[in-house]
């Protein structure tokens, strides 16, 4: 209920001021062909029709009612062209700078950044994150990290889940999955310390897509707060840092907050702290929400199809069989956990924890015979294909051999994007999940306590009861 007061309260507001009811855009109003289409209320648009009936329903209705192809609508304050299916993926990915950049919604910018950054040159900030991300985040990057994901997945199962006969796997997905970010990014393992972190998370990620009205009680306004006591406790991270690397005349990297410290730009200058805070933010928000979320699904999936679990306990088996006493994985039993990932991956298939992502068009274009006008922003989302009979047949159907052999057809499973923007953390986020999956299945069995438990949508898919199973160790 509180995800829906936080929408009802924008459109409250919207009514009380009389100068926010609609100023037609003439421009629109011309001789062009737009896409088919409502945009609903004033400022509101169809936000709140989106938030009550989720993302899927909400792109399938109009994907039948008004266009398979591509139709509009107005989400988040702006004029919106939903690119749908495959042909609308692949038309959006590869044409990033030429007919499109990136483009944030207001509550992401406001809750995220600094405000220096908001109004400023955000496609210059973006554009940096995110190929400085995909540097520190390649496989060969990550291979070392491997270890410390698995000692840290067997002290948290023994703290948090051997002592019960039950838990909440989401909470307490969060809670590893947000702690192991910590200790990799900026060698933060002090649970005081990571909690003073992770609270105002909770805001942020509430609140990252929301109407931009900034009154009490809303979820932007939550995010505005969030994000705010974020970047303060990260700022004094980053100046202690930088300072005990000064002192000891450091020219190595110990964790990435370390390597951001120590890169230089394209003039040789050193990363401000803003930035370096931009990107420790981004991680931060990926491994709270979207990895957490996706370690969540691929549990509540284990639990819920015992053949499936079989299969994964299996293969999972013979590579602990593998290990001496204590040893920690590496890099090639991860390569041999081919079953698991295809399990994890037909879990984001279903459950995908992101739900797409925004650009704006940059000129006037045509796409399937309609105009996208300058200025219009344009969106592509998961739920166009995913559940898509076209794509995957028996759409609801859970079978990891859709990603034997070359796997779905191009642009149709696209959890982590595609093209020059595709999410840079796809691989730790893999490396996240398959470890975490050895260590549950390889000590439990898993039963789900609450069947067909209801999902709703924030940012991301949240199980409303937080998917509890019953534990039941394995003999030793």
């Amino acid at each position: 209920m509180d995800a829906i007061f936080s929408y009802l309260l924008p459109l409250v507001a919207l009514f009380l001021s009389l100068s926010l009811i609609f100023r037609a855009n003439k421009r629109d109003s011309g001789n062009l062909k737009l896409p088919p289409g409502k945009t609903g209320w004033p400022l509101v648009g169809e936000s709140i029709i989106f938030a009550l009936a989720g993302p899927e329903r909400f792109i399938s209705e109009r994907m039948r009612k008004h266009s398979p192809d591509v139709f509009q609508t107005s989400l988040l304050g702006e004029k919106m062209a939903v690119f749908c299916g495959a042909p609308g993926n692949k038309f959006l990915f590869s044409n990033e700078k030429k007919l499109l950049t990136s483009w944030w919604p207001k509550s992401m910018k406001k809750a995220l950044l600094f405000p220096e950054f908001v109004d400023d040159s955000l496609k210059e900030v973006a554009a940096l994150s995110h190929g400085f991300l995909h540097e520190i985040l390649k496989p060969e990057a990550l291979k070392q990290y491997i270890p410390v994901m698995d000692s840290m997945a067997r002290q948290h199962l023994d703290e948090e889940w051997i002592p019960n006969g039950e838990v909440k796997v989401f909470p307490v997905s969060k809670k590893y999955t947000f702690a192991l970010a910590c200790e990799l990014f900026m060698s933060i393992n002090d649970p005081k310390h990571i909690e003073r972190l992770a609270n105002p998370f909770t805001l942020v990620t509430s609140g990252m897509f929301s109407v931009p009205i900034d009154l009490p009680g809303t979820a932007y306004n939550g995010a505005i707060r969030g994000g705010k006591m974020v970047r303060e406790e990260l700022l004094s991270i980053i100046r202690q840092r930088r300072k005990e690397l000064l002192e000891i005349k450091e020219t190595k990297y110990h964790d990435m907050l370390s390597r951001m410290l120590l890169e230089t730009d394209e003039n040789g200058e050193l990363l401000n702290e803003m930035t370096i805070s931009n990107n420790i933010i981004g991680m931060l928000v990926a491994s709270y929400e979207t990895t957490s979320t996706a370690v969540t699904f691929v549990l509540n999936y284990l639990a819920e199809l015992p053949h499936i679990y079989e299969a994964v306990f299996k293969e999972q088996m013979e590579i602990a069989k593998s290990k001496g006493p204590g040893e920690l994985l590496k890099w090639e039993d991860i390569e041999k956990m081919k079953y698991s990932w295809n399990v994890a991956r037909e879990a984001l298939r279903l459950m995908p924890p992101g739900q797409g992502a925004f650009r704006e068009a940059t000129t006037d274009f045509t796409y399937a015979g309609f105009t996208i006008p300058k200025g219009w922003k344009t969106f592509w989302t998961v739920h166009s294909t995913h559940r898509n009979p076209k794509y995957f047949p028996n759409p609801e159907k859970f079978d990891p051999s859709r990603f034997d052999g070359s796997g779905p057809a191009p642009y149709t499973f696209v959890p982590f994007g595609g093209g020059p923007r595709m999410c840079p953390g796809k691989e730790y986020a893999r490396l996240e999940v398959l470890v975490f999956m050895h260590n549950v299945v390889t000590r439990f069995k898993l039963e789900k306590a609450i069947a067909n438990e209801k999902v709703i949508y924030h940012s991301s898919p949240t199980p409303m009861s937080g998917v509890p199973v019953r534990l039941y160790p394995h003999e030793k």
